[in-house]
């Protein structure tokens, strides 16, 4: 009665994943974010004793303090949001 194709199967689930592989993945992507938020604190501070030619004054120190806070934020609290997201959700 109607024009739409007729319904497929789903793919077939993709076979259960090997979970010392997965847990490695996760606590490599957990590092990752703890490293690249170390750097941007570095950089904050970096910029904060105006050691770059492109941002000088007042608004070095913004953009440090900008840049420092960003980096403790990626450092400390989005490591566990993810710890909490990969307890929800484990390996299939």
């Amino acid at each position: 009665m109607t024009d739409l194709p007729p319904a497929t199967p789903p793919p077939p689930p993709p076979s259960p994943a090997n979970a010392d592989s997965v847990a490695r993945q996760r606590h490599f992507a957990i590092g990752l974010f703890r490293l690249s938020g170390a750097f941007i604190v570095m950089f904050g501070f970096v910029a904060i004793m105006q050691r770059f030619s492109w941002v000088q004054g007042n608004s070095a120190k913004a953009f440090g303090a900008i840049m420092v806070v960003t980096g403790l934020f990626q450092f400390i609290v989005v490591p566990r949001l993810l710890l909490a997201l990969f307890r929800q959700k484990p390996p299939q």
